[in-house]
């Protein structure tokens, strides 16, 4: 019988290797490969259930980049990816920009000596809500003046000479960090978001290959839909999904098919961002038999508010968009974003997309902030709900990943699918459905020698003991080689020479498991991640430290909102705030002292708002029922002014309903500012004892 064991592994060894797909050098210097088939990534032999979540260099503060990829990790981000936008390095001709928070070398250094692998998605479209979807500006006069040579995302020789200069120049900046050379990069998307043709694909391949992306895979998105056929296997196309649209143009709750993020399916179709919708033929090669594997870069980890489109998100809507791609068969949840960032400052005009433009000018966004409401935001604070619940499922994928990355889709249907051992089911809907329940569970699960079935989410596993957590109206109970047992949270259950643990959920969001041993954060919230052999406790607290607010300027009347050029609301201009309700705001020098690790929180109603530092544009936001971080960092020793402008009570533009009722109480607008508090970030190492 181990014989005929043996001869099977080594056939299917066999079989596997004429089955993965070919892009680049796949082995880095310690001989390590890592491949990709039709179920996902391998590395090391080995198959993967990765985790990626999208973080921009540009827009995080380059003293921040360890920290925040080390709370990344923390959350069960095992992949980061990140847009070069190009109109941040090259904002004149010639004039590449590299340093500072534009450094992408130190970047990479900084993922490479935390052992986080990149994805870098090197345009030339990015889109990404950035000002021209990256363009410089004299990409878009050439585009505007001369279509026939410049014409962007085309392959008018022109524009292909500026495809050129960027991705070598790109590659000037990266060279030694691939896969290959022992560095993180270990895939590459080409272009982003693109109709085709698919000769402009491979145009575009062929430069990336030239300058020197040799890396083990490329990408590009599975969306919208391609003009014309594709060449199977010359790029992996990644799929996604929202829970809702800041680009929806319609002000209502959750318009067209964003409820139907929320189901189980048996095709990659999202009727949100008009996917592909590939063939049985086309999804394979037919001469071996080689499928696309469902991978995803853009599940919505949040979303932004737009000018006209307020969004307010719960953070409940990342964890059910991962669960029902997990269950209908996906290997890759891949989050977009996952990590917040601020828009880079430009005197002359806005850093983000706006409907001024001659391209990529579908919505207004705000000037600065790109916090997106995911799971880590704008500075780096945890957006609690999204990113304990998603770190839950993330830990699962981390101790079962390789077994799960193996099982088919056995049964399916919307609300409940399963793969192998494990049940996925979903019945929350954003805004439809908000009671709902959203979990994973094991259906005869091997564990330690025993099988195992539970009527509670799998969370960890440590040496031969069992953590799992409760699911939402469901008696929690294991049955452990067909005996059954109740769980207790109070008491340890112990089956045998296993152990099963209850964890509630509230002590499930401080559990983290470090280097084989479950570990207890301190505080509500708190994020533990390793500092080298020290494991440090991150916590965000509101203080009792006061600033002064002193109004000097009352607002005027509120203005007309006039529509854009897409034809929905347009955002204010900038002399429109000398007219807002301004403040002035004080910060002591105990403040100031620590100010890397302050910041304040502005809580306001009305239309939008704005912080200025010695008149330099530092902060902004369109209201949406949340409250405004600015950096304190960003204001020590400068005069300091919060300009509100108010909201009517007409304005054309989308609020959800709690937001809406604010509106409706008033008489003619809205505009208050109800304080502004301290909040302290707080680094501290680790000394609580651990669960082994």
């Amino acid at each position: 019988m181990k014989k005929l064991l043996l001869l099977l592994f080594l056939v299917s060894q066999i079989s596997y290797a004429q089955k993965t797909f070919t892009f680049g050098t796949n082995v880095n210097p310690q001989g390590v490969k890592f491949e990709v088939d039709s179920k996902g990534f391998v590395v090391g032999g080995k198959h993967v259930l990765p985790v990626m979540g999208e973080i921009h260099y540009a827009r995080v503060p380059a003293k921040d980049w360890r920290r925040e990829i080390r709370k990344m990790k923390a959350g069960g981000i095992t992949i980061a990816a990140t847009y070069v936008f190009w109109i941040h390095h090259e904002p004149e001709e010639g004039h590449w920009n590299w340093a500072g928070n534009m450094n992408l070398r130190e970047f990479l250094e900084v993922c490479k000596s935390e052992d986080m692998p990149v994805v870098l998605r090197i345009g030339p479209f990015c889109h990404g809500e950035v000002y021209q979807g990256g363009f410089p500006d004299l990409v878009v006069e050439r585009h505007v003046s001369n279509p026939k040579e410049y014409k962007v995302r085309s392959m008018a020789k022109g524009f292909m000479k500026e495809v050129e200069h960027l991705y070598y120049n790109i590659f000037g900046q990266v060279n030694g960090m691939l896969w290959k050379d022992g560095g993180p990069i270990v895939g590459v998307q080409i272009e982003n978001e693109c109709r085709g043709p698919w000769a402009y694909y491979m145009a575009l391949k062929d430069i990336a290959v030239k300058a020197g992306f040799d890396v083990p895979f490329m990408t590009r998105t599975g969306w919208p839909k391609l003009n014309g056929k594709e060449e199977f296997g010359k790029l992996l196309p990644l799929y996604g999904d929202y829970a809702d649209g800041f680009w929806d143009r319609k002000l209502t709750d959750m318009p067209g098919d964003y409820s139907k993020a929320f189901i189980f399916k048996d095709d990659r179709m999202s009727r949100v961002i008009a996917t592909e919708t590939f063939s049985a033929d086309e999804l394979k090669e037919n001469k071996t038999d080689l499928s696309y594997p469902y991978l995803t870069c853009e599940l919505g980890g949040g979303m932004m508010p737009s000018y006209h489109r307020r969004i307010n998100m719960s953070g409940n809507e990342a964890l059910p968009l991962a669960i029902c791609k997990l269950g209908s068969g996906s290997n890759l949840p891949g989050y977009y974003m996952y990590h917040g960032g601020t828009n880079p400052y430009n005197p002359a005009h806005t850093m983000a997309e706006t409907q001024k433009t001659a391209v990529t000018n579908y919505n207004d966004m705000p000037y600065m902030t790109y916090d997106f409401q995911c799971p880590l935001g704008e500075m780096g604070q945890p957006n609690a709900v999204a990113f304990h619940q998603t770190r839950l499922l993330h830990q699962f994928l981390a101790d079962w990943g390789e077994e799960l990355s193996l099982m088919d889709v056995d049964t399916l249907s919307e609300h409940y699918a399963r793969r192998g051992c494990f049940e996925f089911y979903n019945d929350y809907v954003r805004m439809r459905n908000e009671d709902g329940r959203c979990y994973v569970r094991p259906v005869g699960m091997p564990f330690c020698g025993h099988t195992i079935t539970a009527d509670a989410q799998p969370f960890c596993k440590v040496g031969n003991t069992l953590y799992l957590i409760p699911i939402k109206d469901m008696k929690p109970s294991v049955t452990v080689d067909g005996k059954k047992r109740m769980l207790n949270a109070k008491k340890p259950l112990a089956m045998g020479d296993i152990q099963i643990v209850l964890l509630p959920v509230e002590k499930a969001n401080r559990a983290y498991k470090i280097d084989g041993a479950l570990h207890y954060a301190q505080h509500e919230d708190g994020i533990l991640y390793k500092d080298g052999d020290r494991i440090v406790e991150e916590y965000w607290q509101t203080t009792d430290d006061r600033v002064e607010v002193r109004k000097i300027q009352d607002a005027a009347a509120p203005r007309e909102i006039p529509k854009g050029k897409q034809k929905v609301a347009a955002m204010p201009e900038d002399r429109d705030f000398d007219k807002a309700a301004i403040y002035i705001i004080g910060v002591d020098t105990a403040l100031a002292a620590k100010a890397d690790s302050v910041f304040l929180e502005i809580n306001y109603e009305g239309d939008c708002a704005r912080v200025y530092a010695d008149g330099k544009l530092v902060e902004d936001n369109f209201w949406n029922g949340k409250p405004m971080l600015v950096r304190v960092s960003d204001l020590v020793a400068k005069k300091i002014e919060l300009r509100i402008l108010p909201l009517r009570k007409d304005a054309p533009i989308y609020l959800q309903k709690e937001q809406k009722a604010i509106l409706d109480a008033v008489d003619n607008h809205l505009l208050s500012l109800s304080g502004v508090r301290v909040i302290r970030v707080k680094n501290e190492e680790f000394k609580v004892k651990s669960e082994k």
